[in-house]
């Protein structure tokens, strides 16, 4: 979601294996609705957040130098008709100890997903990925189609370095002077350092045209910056890091492009976005126009973050997916 500041340089056993780590980090830790608990991978282990019942989602979130406290409490709403399985993702959040930046691939957050699924013996469940969260759960449907029963892909990033092209030139268009602002920000002792404060004020420019209304707006920067601040500066230079990693694997390339490869993909798809997402529209018509079994909703009035500036909308498109599909939400 950060999108590579695109136009700048544009347990026994497994607790064994973590000797350093108590016990009781990996055993769940349960709320009135929700539950936490440690999956390892490798060193380290992903902190994973469940919550409500019905039909598995495993959800992903976007950055991908963020975690998952940016969907809270919004997509919540959706546990009374789904189990939203919320982990974050390796080198991120609270999947950070343990980590170094070269340890984190495309390939091993591909895997990853599947160590999810596996440790709650899911068959195929729902991946539900936001922003760079979708490309990462079409790359893993692409590698495993079998094993994902349904994609709901909210506010894609791209998915192909054409259209990163495409969303650099909005982009671009639609910060305008802010730009230099942000240019500043980026190149500055702060920003370098992982300092919350610094990284806060650059992301209120960065997603000043991402949302349609000031109240929305307010409400995730408020958000993003309480993540900041919890996050500290080691774990967000390690995310930044990560990051830039990840995008070796993908955008960097220049014939990174998943389109041709989706049209052999079959699993049923909604890709939900906003009229007013500084991603251009266009981006998620390109996805969907690509996967053969693939809906398309576009919300009037809504921008980057659907899931909290229009939840009934979204909630409507999602009911109404599923029941398309002929499968309540609550069927397994």
């Amino acid at each position: 979601m950060r999108l590579r500041f695109l136009v700048g340089n544009l347990a026994t056993a497994l607790v064994a294996a973590l000797p350093s780590q108590p016990a009781s980090a990996l055993q769940p830790k349960r709320s009135a609705d929700s539950s936490e608990l440690r999956i390892p991978v490798g060193r380290a282990s992903l902190h994973v957040r469940t919550i409500g019942r019905g039909r598995p989602v495993i959800v992903l979130h976007g950055g991908p130098d963020f975690d998952s406290g940016y969907l809270l409490p919004e997509l919540d709403r959706f546990k009374d008709a789904f189990r939203l399985i919320y982990y974050d993702q390796r080198g991120r959040g609270r999947s950070a100890d343990r980590v170094s930046p070269e340890d984190v691939t495309l390939a091993s957050d591909v895997n990853d997903i599947d160590r999810v699924r596996q440790h709650f013996r899911l068959d195929s469940p729902v991946l539900l990925g936001h922003s760079w969260g979708a490309v990462l759960a079409l790359e893993y449907a692409l590698r495993h189609p079998t094993r994902v029963s349904h994609l709901i892909l909210m506010n894609p990033a791209p998915a192909s370095t054409s259209d990163v092209a495409v969303l650099r030139k909005a982009y671009l268009a639609k910060l305008g002077a802010d730009m230099d602002r942000q240019r500043a920000i980026v190149a500055g002792a702060a920003y370098q350092a992982g300092e919350p404060e610094a990284v806060a004020e650059r992301y209120r420019i960065h997603f000043k045209a991402a949302l349609a209304r000031p109240e929305d707006y307010e409400k995730l920067m408020t958000r993003m910056k309480a993540g900041f601040i919890k996050q500290g500066r080691e774990g967000i230079v390690k995310a930044r890091a990560v990051e830039d990693r990840l995008m070796r694997d993908t955008w960097d390339v220049p014939a990174y492009d998943l389109l041709p490869k989706l049209r052999g993909l079959g699993i049923p798809t909604l890709v939900i976005t906003g009229d007013q997402d500084f991603i251009p529209v266009e981006i998620a018509e390109h996805i969907t126009r690509s996967i053969p079994n693939a809906t398309l909703v576009t919300i009037p009035g809504c921008g980057h973050f659907t899931y909290l500036e229009c939840a009934d909308e979204v909630r409507s498109a999602v009911d109404d997916f599923f029941r398309r599909k002929g499968q309540t939400p609550r069927q397994r």
